[in-house]
């Protein structure tokens, strides 16, 4: 059996990305720091049949993430591919570069860059021992065209984007493949007016191809 963690699994593109692969055959650990959501999202999986399982970790505390890993790859068997996705929500504030303090940054940082840090150390080893692997990173296209009201937010997933960019050099030849997914779209709903938007259906099927025909990528960036 071959399985998928989604780290940061919601109702939209992590629900989306777990019906991609779970129709493939993938078992689909869910991570995220909410349990009552996760368990209707294994609900919903379930009644697809989709083989499914919920694994509760906040990204900001790097022990329970590091353990929820742990327990996935013992009721899968291993995780074959790693997701990395989490939405900060309400615990972020948006700021422009001039109005930043360290504190804003800093924030964004421990969430986006160090929470995949640390999933990335929970799972890497195992896929480096086995010769094969996938690892896959998502954050908003700021991280390669930034906006000045988001500046905070957008330099954190800039440092996360040249770290992936730069394990995916790291890791040539190894037989894991590591990618950045750039959403250059708002899913679902329009966040402001007029700017282009997609269903979580049309971006899910781009992980797929980042894990079978295009592992060659360093990155992706999805627009319309």
């Amino acid at each position: 059996m071959t399985s998928i963690a989604i780290i940061g699994a919601g109702p939209q593109l992590g629900l989306a990305i777990a019906r991609t692969f779970g129709s493939q055959g993938f078992d689909v650990a869910l991570v995220s720091r909410d349990p009552g959501n996760l368990d209707a999202l294994v609900g919903t999986l379930t009644a697809e049949g989709i083989s499914a399982a919920a694994f509760p970790a906040d990204v900001l505390d790097r022990d329970a993430l590091t353990q929820a890993l742990k327990d996935a790859a013992a009721r899968f068997g291993g995780i074959d591919v790693l997701e990395y996705s989490p939405v900060a929500g309400l615990t972020t504030t948006m700021v422009t570069p001039t109005e930043a303090e360290p504190t804003h940054v800093q924030h964004e940082i421990e969430f986006q860059l160090y929470g995949a840090i640390a999933a990335t150390k929970a799972v890497l080893p195992a896929m480096r021992e086995a010769g094969a692997g996938t690892l896959l990173y998502t954050t908003g296209a700021g991280s390669i065209d930034p906006v000045p009201q988001v500046g905070n937010v957008n330099a954190a997933a800039a440092a996360l984007r040249n770290w992936v960019i730069n394990l995916h050099k790291e890791l040539d030849g190894t037989g894991v493949q590591a990618a950045h997914i750039g959403i250059d779209v708002s899913i679902g709903t329009p966040a402001v007016p007029g700017f282009p938007t997609a269903q979580p259906e049309e971006i899910s099927p781009v992980y797929w191809e980042l894990h079978t025909t295009g592992r060659d990528q360093a990155e992706l960036v999805f627009s319309r």
